[in-house]
């Protein structure tokens, strides 16, 4: 398996610049979450960015990894 680049991406949430570093994997997954739920990425991550109880980049590929384990649920 190809390792994963770790790239540092900023997101603006209410107004404010943050960055995360997140996985190539971990981005796409989450743009594409973000369209079918026809949010923009701040819009996603505005909430995790509130409840955030370590940090912003945990929290996101916490989120990206609930949603497809959901999804696959039977």
């Amino acid at each position: 398996m190809k390792p994963s680049n770790i790239i540092k991406r900023s997101i603006v949430i209410n107004h404010h610049k943050t960055s995360v570093s997140l996985e190539d994997q971990f981005w796409n997954s989450l743009k594409e979450i973000a369209a079918v739920q026809r949010q923009t990425i701040s819009g996603l991550v505005g909430p995790l960015k509130l409840a955030e109880t370590s940090n912003l980049s945990s929290a996101i590929r916490q989120f990206v990894l609930d949603y497809y384990r959901e999804r696959s649920a039977p």
